[in-house]
């Protein structure tokens, strides 16, 4: 195990990022009527993460903008938060799991 992630509490999650509110906004009603946020994320997010359905990965505090890490560290696995602000855009988030 890398000892760097020893004992530390690591999240994975996707985004969607997108460059206004509205937009965001948007995105997200869809996510709450049930489309697939992995479709979503290739079909709208601005991140190179977008075409893989938006997943980040694993990554632990201090990895991330603060904005953002801070929605994910509270979330629980199956969430979806946003918009969330940044100096990037918009994101809309999903987490999939938390790792201890």
């Amino acid at each position: 195990m890398n000892a760097i992630w020893y004992g530390m509490v690591r999240v994975k999650a996707s985004h969607i990022l997108v460059k206004t509110e509205s937009e965001a906004k948007q995105i997200m009603q869809k996510v709450s009527a049930g489309d697939d946020f992995a479709k979503l994320a290739q079909m709208f997010s601005q991140c190179p993460s977008g075409k893989a359905g938006g997943d980040l990965g694993y990554f632990g505090k201090g990895q991330m903008v603060k904005p953002f890490e801070d929605v994910c560290f509270k979330a629980k696995p199956g969430d979806v938060v946003g918009p969330v602000k940044t100096q990037f855009g918009w994101h809309i988030i999903k987490v999939t799991d938390v790792k201890n």
